[in-house]
């Protein structure tokens, strides 16, 4: 039996419900990440016995499940956008929206499929979207392209994020800092193609990154589909 499906135990002594622990977990780890999750803080933080959340939730996992599957909740769009290539961008770019308030969000996507009824509620909007315009092995590939995408740029993101948080250095002090000995090694002319690109390419900030190679996949996916008549 999923923890999607195991009825909830009685509330007392102390009020309590999954909604109240996953709410606490997300707080924790909005504060401090994954690792500061555990179902003892959880328990700390409602004032309540640890004991008591194994009634509810049997391991740190299916927590984590529960809160990925709560986030999830805030992706979908009050309204689905009738053309498919708007209804992908909406759900890409508010995916991204909802792993940047919820960084952690990142470590969890990807993977197996959630199980949960949010997560359930964003593959049918993904799926829906294409549903019709081709046969149904090119919609699985197509959604599957989509998200991989996402999730890759996603983390990325969160990664660099990260990384300045801990060493204190924005992208523009890293590459200072670096920057002498990079332009030693461009020196050397055994990296022509990074030289051009270092010296001659365009820097874009993350979102304009990410929304750039999304319309990329998106007309990948265009390919794919049928032409209508001309």
């Amino acid at each position: 039996m999923t923890v999607w499906d195991r009825p909830e135990p009685p509330t007392r002594p102390v009020p309590l419900d999954r909604e109240r622990i996953v709410a606490a977990a997300v707080a924790l780890a909005d504060e401090g990440g994954l690792e500061a999750v555990s179902l003892r803080k959880v328990a700390a933080r409602l004032d309540a016995g640890p004991m008591r959340l194994y009634r509810y939730i049997s391991t740190k996992e299916e927590l984590f499940d529960l809160m990925a599957d709560e986030v999830q909740g805030e992706i979908l769009p009050d309204e689905q956008p009738g053309d498919w290539r708007e209804a992908l961008r909406v759900l890409a770019h508010r995916t991204r929206r909802a792993a940047l308030r919820h960084e952690w969000l990142a470590d969890l996507l990807g993977g197996r499929p959630s199980l949960g009824p949010n997560g359930l509620a964003v593959t049918e909007a993904r799926l829906s979207a294409l549903d019709g315009l081709a046969g149904l092995d090119t919609v699985m590939r197509a959604v599957e392209t989509v998200g991989d995408y996402t999730t890759g740029a996603i983390r990325r993101e969160v990664a660099n994020l990260r990384a300045e948080r801990a060493t204190g250095l924005s992208d523009r002090d890293w590459q200072r800092a670096h920057g002498p000995h990079v332009t030693k090694m461009l020196a050397t002319g055994r990296f022509p193609a990074l030289a051009k690109a270092v010296h001659d390419g365009t820097e874009v900030d993350a979102g304009t990154s990410f929304a750039n190679g999304l319309e990329w996949v998106l007309d990948a996916v265009a390919a794919k589909l049928p032409q209508p008549p001309a």
